[in-house]
């Protein structure tokens, strides 16, 4: 197992750094480089008493992290399935699943290591200054997401050993009459299986993080706004795999006499379905009309992150960018009490890129994820 480990650090976290080097540069001189050198430590120690002593600089950050994981998670696994790595499909599928997410946890805490590095002194602080709560909710979240992010790698690198036979769910349904809008509900259920159990995985740690950490205002809609806008967000990685989906699989669709209003009411049907745990939860814990609208927002939230990919193509680069951009001003608009301006204000805007862009081609795109 050690020397799998040494094999997968070798490949995949130093090639990380290598190809992200820039980047990385570039977000630890903003870092430094930010505030005079002389006030450099107290800089960053507020910032890090501010984590540990603020819910909503947390959750910011926390989702800051999760967008360096979910870009780790398209490097490593675009890699996994390049020509040059296929030997990893005959030699580490010949140890154990525990022995191979131990292997893959190593080489995820080293692609997190800068984060985890700061992360770890934060907690430091946090504890030196009698905070006990915070702390423990990043370590454990460091933890969480280093775990999950090994659980996909292994999915991934297992995934292949069936790759011919059909799942259970494809055999009992074979003769059912499929909706358009159902086809990519199919192949998440009969292809990325694991994806989406995380996902969901991440939603209710989410969903319980934010109310937990919001106890004293739960009732406030605002908290109920930022943790669906959170699980949206959580979402993205699912969102890009429907589009990629669609382009690899039903590019045929542009062909189908289908206009495009019910080509952008059938996305939202999709996304209806994904969000169904979501939905289940949302009309046991608010009243009707309150759970309407936090679905609505959901979906519509959805919308826009899924037309966004109609704009510029599928590039996780640029799509992360502008998810962490859309978050930070859809937060502030949640805080200052707008919900019901979301929308129509996203699903005006998702619209409006989905009917420019719909039938523009984007190509094939390979690189899995």
């Amino acid at each position: 197992m050690k020397s799998l480990t040494n094999v997968l650090l070798k490949i995949f976290a130093n090639g990380f750094f290598r190809v992200h080097a820039g980047i990385l540069l570039f977000i630890f001189l903003a870092m430094v480089g930010v505030v005079p050198p002389q006030y450099l430590i107290g800089y960053h120690k507020a910032l890090m008493l501010a984590m540990n002593s603020s819910s909503v600089v947390m959750i910011l950050v926390f989702i800051s992290w999760f967008i360096y994981a979910v870009k780790s998670w398209h490097y490593v696994s675009g890699q996994i399935f390049a020509p040059g790595q296929h030997f990893l499909f005959y030699s580490s599928n010949a140890l154990s699943k525990g022995k191979q997410l131990k292997s893959w946890f190593w080489v995820q805490a080293a692609i997190l290591s800068p984060i985890t590095a700061y992360a770890i002194i934060t907690i430091c602080v946090g504890f030196a200054n009698h905070y006990y709560i915070f702390p423990v909710c990043i370590l454990l979240y460091l933890i969480a997401l280093t775990y999950l992010s090994s659980v996909i790698y292994t999915g991934q690198v297992n995934g292949l050993i069936d790759g011919n036979s059909q799942s259970i769910l494809l055999r009992l349904s074979s003769k059912w009459r499929k909706p358009y809008f159902s086809l990519y509900i199919y192949h998440l259920f009969d292809k990325r299986k694991v994806l989406y159990l995380i996902t969901k995985a991440l939603s209710w740690l989410i969903i319980t993080g934010v109310f937990y950490v919001f106890a004293d205002v739960k009732t406030d809609v605002r908290v109920a706004g930022i943790a669906i806008l959170a699980v949206i967000t959580a979402h993205i990685v699912l969102i890009f795999e429907e589009r990629k989906f669609e382009e690899n699989g039903l590019g045929f669709s542009r062909n189908l006499p289908y206009n495009r209003p019910q080509l952008f009411l059938n996305f939202i049907g999709v996304y209806f379905f994904l969000l169904i745990p979501e939905s289940i939860w949302l009309f046991s814990r608010f009243n009707p009309p309150m759970a309407v609208e936090l679905l609505l927002i959901g979906l519509s939230t959805a919308m826009l992150f899924h037309c966004l990919l109609y704009w510029f193509g599928l590039n996780m680069d640029k799509y992360l960018q502008w998810i962490l951009g859309l978050f930070i001003v859809l937060f502030w608009i949640i805080m200052f009490k707008l919900l019901w301006m979301l929308i129509p204000l996203n699903l005006g805007i998702a619209y409006w890129l989905f009917y420019n862009n719909y039938y523009k081609f984007e190509g094939v795109v390979s690189d899995k994820l």
